[in-house]
């Protein structure tokens, strides 16, 4: 991996964060919403607490750990993460001599081996005399076996053993993880920096995507780069049928949000009720500005109460996003009642 470096929206909180090492706790739980670069920042600072010239407690990028962090072969750090990310990352891992050629579908979990992994890397003696280093995450992605391993160990940790969890969601830990870390915040940045952010990595009309991101630079990026982002996609084709109060064609609608993950449609869906909602009410809408002309108008046909129940409702079909359910059925069960609610006479 190349040696992480900070977002630019992240150097102050490293900075005051990496300087008190006299205060440093041998865990912390890194959170904050997704898109925001918390696996970044934990490499980044997995990388500043083993340099060994870090200025302002930020690696140096020059010294012989640096130069370890970056080729991938520092012995006194790991990464744990679920196999399907660190494949779709790219990502050096603990388990990275796993056998890549296996035809088996590849875990979004992190599982208990991995974990009984990172009890003989606590055995060795650092490298350098100096600190061990372990980035774990996301760790809502730890199921129960491997949970209760990870306690166990940070229950009685190592002396010169620093634990680096990240997370997007704290509330679906178990509590006596969260008990043992000290807690380390990441916000969305300043909308200023992030779209200039943005318009550095050559992206048009930042502010747009940013808005569709809910400020999260990463995930604004990602979507103004996919095939899939949801605007051009589905969602405004979706929403001028809703304005002219057609009922779509939820075959063809159900045949492209196949490809796309349930959590992330039924985000868009959430998202376009919020603004429906703001705009009802005569306030600023939040997350597609593109659209506003057309939720505009679709905002004075909806029910406010109807459009309440279908918020409720479709905060239940997030819960069941990663259930195993017939997806075809689960997709136009869903954008059925969306057309319901939108079409009901007030």
């Amino acid at each position: 991996m190349n040696l992480a470096q900070f977002y630019p929206w992240q150097v102050d909180t490293a900075k005051a964060w990496l300087t008190q090492r006299e205060r440093f706790a041998h865990a912390w739980l890194i959170h904050g919403p997704e898109g925001v670069g918390k696996l970044n920042f934990s490499l980044a600072a997995a990388a500043s607490l083993l340099c060994t010239d870090a200025r302002e407690g930020i690696a140096c990028g020059k010294c012989q750990s640096c130069h370890w962090f970056s080729l991938g072969n520092h012995m006194d750090f790991r990464l744990v993460l679920p196999d399907a990310l660190s494949d779709k990352l790219g990502l050096s891992t603990e388990d990275s001599s796993k056998d890549k050629t296996t035809e088996t579908k590849l875990s979004n979990e992190i599982r208990i081996e991995q974990v009984r992994q990172l009890e003989d890397f606590m055995g060795l003696t650092t490298h350098q005399g100096g600190l061990r280093v372990v980035v774990l995450g996301p760790a809502e992605a730890l199921n129960t076996a491997s949970a209760n391993a990870i306690l166990k160990v940070l229950e009685e940790p190592n002396q010169n053993t620093v634990f680096l969890l990240y997370t997007h969601a704290p509330q679906k830990l178990l509590p006596t993880i969260i008990s043992r870390c000290r807690r380390l915040p990441l916000t969305i940045p300043e909308r200023a920096v992030a779209q200039a952010w943005l318009q550095a990595q050559g992206v048009n009309q930042a502010e747009l995507w940013l808005a569709a991101a809910a400020g999260a630079p990463l995930r604004a990026l990602e979507s103004s780069d996919s095939p899939l982002e949801p605007l051009a996609y589905w969602l405004q084709a979706f929403v001028e049928e809703l304005v002219q109060r057609r009922m779509p064609d939820l075959d063809s609608y159900v045949a492209r949000l196949e490809k796309v993950a349930n959590a992330q449609w039924i985000d868009s869906l959430q998202r376009l009720c919020i603004d429906l909602n703001l705009l009802h009410y005569s306030l600023p809408l939040r997350f597609f500005p593109s659209l506003e002309a057309l939720l505009q108008g679709l905002a004075t046909q909806v029910n406010p109460v109807k459009l309440a129940e279908l918020q409720e409702y479709l905060k239940g079909q997030q819960r069941l996003a990663n259930h195993p359910l017939n997806a075809k059925l689960f997709i136009q069960s869903t954008l059925q009642r969306v057309v319901l609610s939108c079409l009901a006479k007030k």
